[in-house]
């Protein structure tokens, strides 16, 4: 039974990172579709959008690479070195798709 718990445990880490990437996907579709439309004047979008989308890749990587670092360093396992990589991104993400879909 304690083998069972084990691997049951260990399954749901790697699921939750795939689940993180699933949703950093979608979140990245929706917000690549929000810009696109903004561009060619479907929607309203502010002027200095364009400069945020570059300006907010390199913020995102390099909190990425310093949170991936920490995890590393402190001993965590892959997957949640992998989830430390990630939180940036997601939290990017989520929070474009939240507001240009406000604003479209």
């Amino acid at each position: 039974m304690t083998e069972l718990k084990n691997l049951m445990g260990a399954a749901i880490v790697p699921a939750r990172v795939w689940a993180q990437m699933a949703r950093i996907a979608v979140d990245s579709q929706m917000v690549i579709t929000m810009r696109m439309a903004g561009m060619i004047g479907l929607t309203p979008q502010s002027p200095g959008e364009p400069f945020r989308m570059v300006a907010e890749k390199h913020a995102a990587a390099s909190e990425s690479l310093f949170a991936m670092t920490e995890a590393a360093s402190r001993g965590a396992s892959l997957e949640r070195v992998m989830t430390a990589a990630l939180r940036p991104y997601s939290k990017r993400t989520r929070a474009n798709s939240r507001r240009l879909t406000r604003q479209g």
